[in-house]
């Protein structure tokens, strides 16, 4: 009798612990047939002339499919990479490994479903399964406290609910072991140029780097609390403390689960402190996002087409123009807007802020600024970079603001930045590489 096997398709879940997938593959599953593609559709450029996948974020990306490779080598696997249609490699590694089935994490956005629907109908022509998996939320669905279709639209309640009614589940295990079978042509790592995109240049400005990877995303966990901690006791609940986790980019792309995150702020008892229930909220919003997707679909960040609005999305180009390249003339927005062209990064306070002030002050189209975010982000997430966009327009059925902090006056922000008015004589603004308009 033949060995089964099983091809785990990678794709926002780029790691080894808490992987349910891999973890199933592996028990059912004789050997195990690890796949990575890189899809040019998430390369290319829009309409706008913007790309969809900005060159830091596509760094960022290729040094964790890279690290996923290295630490599935460690337990004796090897990742398959590939450069293409997943709805045409992925059968063809199909057929030519003898797989008996396919695995994957479910998406919610309607570009990730849309592939999706593409592979499983080329799988089922083979008369092969490609099984469905829920690994990107921190609640699970089957234990909300109710389905899909009643999902309260306003987040307080979401809160509420899910809090006093749900349980988090605990971490999956980690394999001590992954058997593949004997891989003619595992593939080589594709070049940014192969791709389509250049090198980033990294400005001597920024105070963030991150490096791509799950073997760094445990090292951030980690580094987290060893940095808080101290501040927790020292400054107290109500301290300036600085408590931003920076864990996003790999949350994103699934580096780390939320669940590892969620766990972990326990594991360092700091679910009472500042840090530690911020960064549970911060959770808790990435969930309420990817719930409103799949309740929703794409009407959750529909635009009204009322007259007015008509009016608005098409109104202010140039304003829209002036707000990316980070010219405004309002010395906050530009320092936020500066940060990202020349990092791939902004903190979520600046996000909220320069999204209102596009909405709401330049009266400008917000699925410009969603694009825009889109390409630029370097921890891009479908559900929550749109949920977020539609939240501060309001096109949504959600009440309240989500930050206070968006609707400030401009006076009372901060505008102290290593951003601010040194702009004008950085040479990259000429070539217009960071800049990106």
């Amino acid at each position: 009798m033949s060995d089964r096997t099983i091809l785990v398709w990678f794709r926002n879940d780029l790691r080894i612990h808490d992987n349910e997938i891999l973890l199933e593959a592996v028990r059912k599953a004789d050997k195990v047939l690890p796949v990575y593609c890189f899809d040019p559709y998430y390369f290319q450029q829009t309409a706008s002339g913007n790309f969809k996948t900005g060159s830091f974020r596509a760094r960022f990306l290729l040094e964790a499919v890279a690290d996923l490779r290295k630490n599935l080598q460690a337990y004796g696997a090897e990742l398959i990479i590939r450069i293409g249609n997943p709805s045409e490699i992925i059968p063809q590694l199909a057929a030519q490994y003898q797989v008996n089935e396919v695995y994957h994490h479910r998406e919610v956005a309607h570009e990730e479903t849309t592939i999706s629907e593409e592979v499983e109908a080329a799988l089922w022509k083979m008369r092969l399964n490609l099984k469905h998996f829920i690994g990107h939320t921190l609640y699970h669905k089957e234990d909300l406290p109710f389905p899909i279709k009643d999902i309260p639209d306003s987040f307080a309640v979401f809160k509420k609910k899910v809090e006093r009614d749900s349980d988090v589940r605990p971490c999956v295990p980690t394999p001590g072991h992954i058997y593949t079978p004997e891989i003619t042509e595992a593939g080589e790592l594709p070049t940014l140029q192969q791709l389509g995109l250049t090198e980033p240049v990294d400005d001597m400005r920024a105070v963030n780097y991150f490096q791509g990877g799950e073997t760094a995303a445990l090292i951030q966990l980690k580094e987290y609390f060893l940095k808080i901690a101290p501040a927790v006791k020292s400054k107290g609940r109500n301290g300036n403390i600085n408590n931003s986790s920076k864990l996003s980019p790999w949350i994103a792309i699934g580096c780390i689960s939320l669940r590892q995150v969620y766990w972990e702020i326990f594991k360092q008892n700091q679910e009472g402190n500042a840090p530690g229930a911020m960064l549970k909220l911060e959770l808790l919003w990435r969930d309420y996002f990817r719930f409103m997707f799949k309740k929703h679909g794409q009407k959750f960040i529909k635009t009204q087409k009322t007259e007015e609005e008509g009016i608005v999305s098409t109104a202010n180009e140039e304003g829209f123009l002036k707000w990316a390249a980070g010219k405004t003339g309002v010395p906050y927005i530009d320092a936020c807007m500066h940060e990202l062209n020349a990092t791939g990064y902004i903190c979520n306070q600046c996000r909220q802020i320069v999204a209102s002030y596009l909405v709401h002050d330049l009266k400008a189209d917000w699925t410009k600024g969603a694009a825009y975010f889109e390409e630029k982000l370097i921890d891009y997430s479908p559900a929550s970079n749109w949920g977020n966009w539609a939240f501060v327009a309001g096109v949504n059925d959600a009440k309240e603001s989500k930050y206070a902090i968006a609707s400030m006056p401009q006076k009372d922000l901060e505008a102290k930045s290593d951003f601010v008015n040194t702009w004008q004589s950085s040479p990259k603004d000429e070539a217009g590489d960071l800049v990106g308009v």
